[in-house]
């Protein structure tokens, strides 16, 4: 069969339609794609922003209980210092009430105890305290007579540490009373409450030790103690 000049021409003619029809799928595929690649766009940057405003919305939640919780403790942490403070002030009332109850129980008997161990009693001061530069020495009670005077350390729990203390406060006591430096001067401790040690402790160290006994006190030392005179 011989192919004439016209059927080539309609074969080049539906190829050229074929290329159009293919083109124009092409196109509108392409233009598809396009606008589900926008769509998807859209889509992702609306989640974001939703995302986003999620993030911001929990993020002010959290800052708001933050806060809250934050004055709850503020408030709690206020009202247990004051709480602590309270009771610390009953208990140093206490303490000081104790201190003067034992105080005026001990120097009374001091009139007495003292002079059976022959130490006369002329006078019986009661919280003396004195300056020098820097330094305040505190006496809770002073038994003077014309040639000695007498220390005594009031506790309500004596301890072992306690007397050390005091003992330091009995070297310096010329220092801060001077009117007495030529009275031989003796030291006592006493408590209503004596820790393990502390007496004997106190005895070896050359003390008078007094204690309560019953309603009164009592001098714990015996007959053959012989004081230091410091």
């Amino acid at each position: 069969m011989t192919t004439t000049v016209e059927d080539v021409l309609q074969i080049l003619e539906r190829l050229a339609v074929s290329q159009a029809e293919s083109q124009a799928e092409l196109t509108a595929s392409q233009r598809e794609t396009q606008r589900l690649l926008q769509e998807q766009i859209k889509e992702n940057d609306l989640r974001f922003k939703e995302t986003e405003r999620l993030l911001k919305e929990q993020g002010l939640e959290t800052d708001r209980r933050i806060r809250e919780v934050s004055q709850e403790i503020q408030t709690v942490s206020l009202k247990v210092n004051k709480e602590i403070a309270q009771v610390n002030k009953q208990i140093g009332d206490l303490g000081g009430k104790w201190g003067r109850f034992v105080e005026n129980m001990v120097a009374p008997a001091c009139e007495t105890l003292f002079l059976k161990k022959g130490i006369p009693v002329h006078q019986v001061a009661q919280r003396l305290k004195r300056h020098s530069a820097e330094k305040t020495l505190e006496i809770d009670i002073l038994v003077t007579n014309e040639a000695h005077v007498l220390v005594v350390e009031v506790k309500s729990t004596l301890g072992v540490t306690d007397v050390k203390e005091f003992i330091e406060d009995l070297s310096q006591f010329r220092l801060f009373f001077p009117e007495y430096a030529q009275k031989d001067l003796y030291g006592a401790v006493a408590g209503i409450e004596i820790e393990k040690g502390a007496a004997k402790f106190a005895y070896r160290q050359g003390l008078f030790v007094l204690a309560q006994s019953g309603e009164t006190v009592t001098i714990l030392n015996n007959d053959n103690f012989q004081p230091k005179c410091w």
